[in-house]
């Protein structure tokens, strides 16, 4: 049985059973909209799956994946400063919907400390970003673990590992189309959802432009 894809998670994203195949999708950085910017993924029918539309005239320091229809299935926000909590400066909370004030986030997706200053995840350092379940959230409620994100998005090869050190999803190029187009791989064991928005945090953090890089600079 395949995994669902474009669903939203009712209450935090789930693992897929162990017994089902990967998922392989396409991920082409250009939005569907007209003047606009953000994302459109494929599954491997080329069935539309996934969409992130912006407009450059937009001030929200957010990122929402929508399934094919335009529902709200997680939403990416930017938060700056937020040590006392001891989540660091610089990262992106995943709220489940468009729950960003109703609900504790699900999930905190922080750059690395060695790109915190200056780094464009190329490829110099191993480890990219940390993803964590947050305190309060209903995937910390669910006994959801964390993830380490290694590799460069820049290139397109990135891998992200769960906590037994076993890749749950990969970043990899389409070679003959360019970096705007690349294949997301996603093991069961991970949430399509949830890996889909680790690759819209990891755009924001390194990518060149990235889909809000005027808003949040």
């Amino acid at each position: 049985m395949p995994q669902s894809l474009g669903q939203p998670p009712a209450v935090a994203p789930a693992p897929a059973p162990a017994d089902e195949e990967p998922v392989t999708l396409t991920v082409w950085r250009k939005s569907l909209l007209f003047n606009g910017r953000g994302f459109t993924v494929f599954d491997a029918r080329g069935d539309l799956v996934y969409r992130v539309d912006s407009y450059a005239s937009d001030s929200r320091a957010e990122v929402v994946l929508m399934d094919a229809a335009g529902c709200p299935v997680l939403t990416l926000r930017r938060c700056r400063n937020l040590i006392g909590l001891g989540l660091g400066s610089d990262q992106w909370l995943v709220y489940p919907g468009e729950e960003t004030r109703r609900l504790p986030p699900l999930y905190a997706v922080k750059r690395a400390a060695q790109y915190m200053r200056g780094g464009g995840g190329g490829g110099g350092a191993k480890s990219m970003a940390h993803v964590a379940a947050c305190s309060g959230g209903a995937a910390a409620k669910t006994g959801a673990g964390g993830y380490e994100v290694e590799g460069s998005y820049l290139r397109r090869r990135c891998t992200v590992y769960d906590e037994r050190r076993q890749a749950v999803a990969e970043v990899l190029p389409k070679e003959t189309v360019g970096s705007d187009v690349f294949r997301l791989v996603v093991q069961p064991g991970m949430e399509v959802s949830l890996a889909m928005a680790v690759v819209l945090a990891l755009d924001q953090m390194f990518g060149k432009p990235s889909l809000l890089r005027s808003w949040s600079s």
